[in-house]
């Protein structure tokens, strides 16, 4: 089974760009506390962990995320190479999103991404 859930910090404000095919795609880094803390410096240390969100959770992230805020993903993690520009083989592990939850600066309550996510204008609703 491969499943990873997260919960961390994103590092910098997600980058969110368009494919050829018109596919919205986000890439982030989300830092995790370990639960342990360093003896020689007496701090928790982070690990910095590579995610790649596509469709309808990239458009959600690369909007609403900034650095700082908290977040939890759940996706599965993926591995790939490719040769770099001095011919070295270069590996990459990313989780692959397939849920988030935000909780901005300052608020208490997550927001999130469901199946489906569609923008609305608040103007729009009837109540």
């Amino acid at each position: 089974m491969n499943q990873v859930a997260i919960t961390g910090n994103l590092a910098a404000d997600p980058e969110l760009r368009t494919t050829q095919s018109g596919l919205a795609q986000a890439t982030f880094r989300v830092a995790v506390q370990r639960r342990y803390v360093n003896k020689q410096t007496n701090e928790r240390e982070a690990d910095f962990l590579s995610c790649v969100a596509w469709r309808q959770p990239a458009e959600f992230i690369g909007k609403y995320g900034h650095k700082g805020d908290r977040v939890a993903v759940v996706g599965t993690i993926q591995t790939r190479s490719y040769d770099a520009q001095d011919g070295a083989k270069r590996y990459v592990t990313e989780i692959i999103v397939g849920q988030v939850e935000l909780t901005r600066k300052g608020d208490t309550k997550p927001s999130s991404t469901p199946d489906g996510f569609i923008e609305v204008d608040d103007q729009d609703l009837p109540f």
